[in-house]
C-alpha cells in the first residue's frame, strides 16, 4: 500500500487549537465498520452504544512536562529537548533541535543548572540520548522547568495544563496525551459503571512511535519506534472473561489498542507482562482481541489513521472522515471523537 493511499483534505482552520469547556460536550461520528453507516452524536451518548458486560480499556499513562528549553554550555546556543522515553535509571531518549549542534559529550543546562543534560548517544532523526544530572525528585523539577509537549499543530497557549491529560491519569512517563480518553469525564464514567460497564486499564507511555511522520512511500517499509507499555493480570482477567461472555471489548485510544495486540502476539494468549512495543498496524492486519474502537480524528498519513483503516476498512474510515470534513466536526487532538462499532 502506498503513502498517499491514507491521504484525505483538511481545512486548516478544522484543527481545534482548545479544548472544550466541557471534555464531554464534544461531538461523536459513529462508524460501523461492517456497512460503514455513519451517525452523529455527542460524546455523552457513548453509553447509549455500549452495554452491560463489555469492557472499556482505558490507557493510565499521565504526560510529563517533557519539553525543555536549555543553553549550550560552550556557545550559549539555545536548544530544545523533548523527552521522550527513559531508557534507564537516568538515561533519557530525547527529540533535539537544532540536533545538528548537539554532538555526544555537549552538556545542556536548563534552570541555571537545575538540570544538566549530558549527551552520550547520537541517533537519527533528530534524536540524542542524554544523561540527566539534579538534586532532588527528576519530575518535581520537571514540573518547575518544563512545559507540555503539545503538538506542533496546536499554536494556541494552553491555558489550563490538566486539559492535556485524561481525568484517569496515573502513570507518569509519557510524551504525549493518548487523547481519546480526553473526552471522559469523572461523571461520565460513573454512568458507564452504573449501567454495568466494565472499565480497566493499560499504560502505554507515547513516545516517538505513536506521533512520527511517515515518510517511506511503501507504508510496509515504516519502522515505528518502540514504546514501553503495562498490563496487568487483573486487567487481562476481566477483559479474557469478556471475550468468554461474547460482550465487546472497546479500546479507548490507538494506544490502547497497541497494548491488546501487541501482548497477544508475543504471548499468544492475554496475559500480564510489560516491555517495549513497535507494532504497526495497517490494513491487512487481523485483530485479535479489539472488537470496538473510541478514538479521535488523526492526521493524513500517519500510521493513526492506518491502524483505524485496519479495524474499519480503508473506504469506510475516507468516507467518514469526508463526512466530518463536509459537517465541520473538529480534528486532532483537542478536536471530536469517531466511535468504530460492529453492531
Amino acid at each position: 500500500m502506498n503513502l498517499e493511499d491514507f491521504d484525505y483534505e483538511l481545512d486548516q482552520d478544522l484543527i481545534a487549537q482548545t479544548p472544550l469547556k466541557d471534555r464531554s460536550a464534544s461531538r461523536l461520528l459513529v462508524l460501523n465498520k461492517n456497512t460503514g453507516e455513519v451517525e452523529h452524536h455527542h460524546f455523552t451518548d457513548i453509553i447509549d452504544f455500549l452495554q452491560s458486560g463489555d469492557t472499556l480499556v482505558l490507557n493510565d499513562t499521565k504526560v510529563i512536562p517533557a519539553r525543555l528549553y536549555g543553553i549550550k554550555e560552550e556557545t550559549n546556543a539555545l536548544i530544545e529537548i523533548l523527552l521522550l522515553k527513559n531508557v534507564e535509571n537516568n538515561v533519557w531518549e530525547a527529540l533535539t533541535k537544532p540536533a545538528r549542534r548537539v554532538k555526544v559529550g555537549t552538556k545542556i543546562s536548563i534552570g541555571d543548572g537545575m538540570l544538566e543534560c549530558t549527551c552520550i548517544e547520537e541517533r537519527e532523526e533528530g534524536i540524542r540520548v542524554f544523561e540527566l544530572s539534579y538534586e532532588g525528585i527528576l519530575y518535581e523539577i520537571l514540573e518547575q522547568l518544563g512545559t507540555m509537549p503539545l503538538p506542533p499543530y496546536i499554536h494556541e497557549k494552553l491555558k489550563d495544563q490538566d486539559r492535556y491529560q485524561t481525568v484517569y491519569a496515573k502513570n507518569l512517563g509519557s510524551a504525549a496525551a493518548p487523547t481519546a480518553g480526553l473526552h471522559f469525564t469523572e461523571n461520565l464514567m460513573t454512568r458507564l459503571k452504573e449501567k454495568g460497564i466494565n472499565i480497566c486499564y493499560v499504560t502505554l507511555h507515547v513516545g516517538l512511535g505513536t506521533f512520527r511522520p511517515v515518510s517511506a512511500e511503501k507504508i510496509e517499509d515504516h519502522h515505528m519506534h518502540s514504546e514501553y507499555y503495562e498490563i496487568t493480570q487483573a486487567t487481562c482477567d476481566m477483559i479474557n472473561e469478556t471475550k468468554k461472555r461474547n460482550n465487546r471489548v472497546v479500546a479507548v485510544g490507538t494506544t490502547t489498542v497497541r497494548v491488546l495486540e501487541s501482548v497477544m502476539n508475543k504471548c499468544g494468549q492475554l496475559q500480564e507482562d510489560k516491555g517495549t512495543t513497535d507494532i504497526f498496524i495497517y490494513p491487512g492486519y487481523q485483530f485479535k482481541i479489539v472488537d470496538n474502537l473510541i478514538t479521535n480524528f488523526h492526521l493524513p498519513k500517519s500510521t493513526l489513521i492506518m491502524l483505524v483503516s485496519a479495524l474499519a476498512g480503508r473506504e469506510n474510515i475516507l468516507n467518514a472522515y469526508r463526512i466530518a470534513v463536509k459537517e465541520r466536526y473538529r480534528f486532532f487532538s483537542f478536536g471530536d471523537s469517531m466511535f468504530i462499532i460492529d453492531k
